[in-house]
């Protein structure tokens, strides 16, 4: 709204540009198109509501309006639906467990039920009881040590000596590891940690809580590194950017004109792991990528590169890749969906074809298929759907069945020009469809902006990208975040001398921890 009224403001003094124009056009156009549809009174307010801002998701059910969603097996109504009902006692991980033996009972002993002659075995699976309580996330302990003074001679103190549990910091490394996770793994401010913590009568300020995570990322800064470096060595790569606020910038040399600042996700498939990396900067999610690469090793086939069409995404000097270039299908998809208003049908045509597509490459994954056997089938099943769905394309743009300057029309423009990176995983093992994953992974540093608004300072940027990369790269891979980075916390020594043992997939392979330094 605010650049149609600079374009009206222009306009005064000055022709139009043809991208004002357009601008205003496509303005004039939604007006009159929702002007003569209320007139008509064919539009209702949740229809409305569809028309300015679009279905809540973009499944294909929800954009046709479940006209054509499958036929499904009437539900069970006493089945409960995956994710819904009580935790059972396996979800609590965390929870200690403590085994209570039934007294007076031992194997083979007699029944002790009347009349009953039989015998007692024990069962595998115990019996279990849940209890939880409500305490403060950080608790403290005060140890007063009694103290004796001479005096009558020397009035020398003399002080009880801390008990053997005591630890010689005042703070844990449990502290810094538990700031991290509620600061960067959920994106809960220090203020409101520091609020929480109030509550219970244990003060945390928010300096202190800086100072425990600044020291936490030094001492984790090599496995970050490594996590860096072994990333870099991925087959397949995902990136995307988000926009973030950092108070103190530091200018970048040769940038100086640049003033937006990103957040870049990247996303690397290496073997079976998955490992999340998080840059904030004034660097485009291309140029992330490409200093990431430059620690690749050499002997290594070129990565398969997953994102959208913007050319800011791309690695190399004047946009030349040195990946295997793949663009997002899903982005595609999406400039139909927000077009169906208007082009119902054509856009109903589309969906269709793509909802098959998608629905194999699910196949592919619940048979757990390896990259040449998905490639094979793709090939076999998609490539022809995907032949179907070019052709239809270009008849309509040969056939003159759609203007060339409307939604529809650069739908198609979009789809058509990027259509060989969009097929990619028609001719490449281990190509994906779409930077959904990616999306997923940006979704962390969109929360964080959300409940922080901003960073204060680079080196506090810095600080979050290594926590976020750590924590989410453990949940990819289906480790707890808090142990692992406890572990590290504990074994400094350890993970400065060989990191790549401190992976998330392989750190609990390591031994006992080894004394901390004071984090203070």
């Amino acid at each position: 709204m605010t650049t149609l009224l600079g374009h009206l403001e222009r306009a005064r003094e000055q022709p139009l540009g043809e991208d004002a124009f357009r601008d205003l056009k496509q303005a004039v156009d939604t007006l009159a198109f929702l002007s003569q549809e209320v007139e008509r009174g064919k539009v209702s307010l949740a229809k409305l509501q569809l028309i300015l801002f679009g279905p809540r998701t973009e499944s294909t059910a929800a954009v046709l309006g479940g006209k054509t969603a499958p036929r499904r097996k009437p539900k069970d109504p006493d089945a409960v639906a995956a994710g819904h009902g009580r935790n059972g006692a396996a979800a609590y991980k965390g929870a200690q467990r403590v085994k209570v033996p039934l007294e007076g009972f031992h194997s083979g002993d007699p029944c002790p039920t009347p009349d009953c002659n039989g015998k007692v075995y024990p069962l595998a699976e115990p019996a279990t009881l849940i209890r939880m309580k409500g305490v403060a996330p950080f608790q403290a302990t005060i140890y007063e040590l009694e103290r004796w003074r001479c005096s009558d001679g020397c009035e020398k103190v003399f002080t009880a000596p801390a008990p053997a549990g005591a630890g010689a910091a005042k703070y844990d490394a449990s502290v810094a590891a538990l700031i991290g996770e509620f600061r960067y793994g959920t994106g809960l401010p220090h203020n409101r940690i520091e609020s929480l913590q109030q509550i219970f009568g244990i003060p945390l300020p928010v300096s202190t809580q800086w100072e425990l995570v600044l020291w936490a990322a030094g001492l984790l800064q090599p496995a970050h590194a490594e996590l860096i470096r072994q990333a870099a060595q991925g087959e397949l790569l995902h990136n995307d950017d988000t926009p973030m606020r950092v108070l103190k910038k530091v200018a970048r040399e040769g940038k100086e004109g640049r003033k937006a600042v990103q957040t870049t996700a990247l996303l690397s498939h290496r073997g079976p792991h998955r490992i999340a990396l998080f840059l904030t900067g004034m660097r485009h999610a291309g140029e992330n990528l490409e200093a990431l690469l430059k620690l690749r090793a050499e002997d290594l086939a070129r990565p398969i590169q997953m994102c959208d069409g913007l050319a800011a995404n791309l690695v190399g000097e004047d946009g030349k890749v040195n990946t295997l270039l793949s663009n997002c299908l899903a982005h595609a998809r999406r400039k139909f969906v927000e077009v169906e208003g208007k082009f119902p049908v054509e856009v109903h045509i589309l969906l269709r074809f793509l909802r098959v597509v998608y629905r194999l490459d699910a196949r592919t994954k619940i048979r757990g298929m390896d990259p040449e056997a998905r490639l094979a089938y793709h090939q076999a099943r998609s490539g022809p759907i995907m032949a179907k769905l070019k052709a239809w394309l270009q008849r309509l743009v040969d056939g003159k069945r759609v203007e060339p300057n409307s939604g529809l029309g650069d739908a198609i423009a979009y789809l058509q020009k990027r259509w060989t990176q969009m097929t990619l995983f028609l001719r490449e093992p281990g190509a994906v469809l779409d930077n959904t994953a990616c999306e997923r992974v940006v979704k962390r540093a969109i929360m964080h902006r959300k409940n922080s608004l901003f960073y204060r300072t680079q080196q506090g940027a810095g600080v979050g990208d290594l926590f976020m990369s750590l924590i989410h790269t453990a949940e990819l891979n289906g480790v707890q975040s808090f142990p692992y980075l406890l572990a590290m916390l504990k074994n400094p020594e350890g993970v400065k001398a060989n990191p790549g043992a401190w992976m998330p997939w392989n750190y609990h392979q390591q031994g006992e921890a080894l004394p901390l330094p004071d984090p203070r």
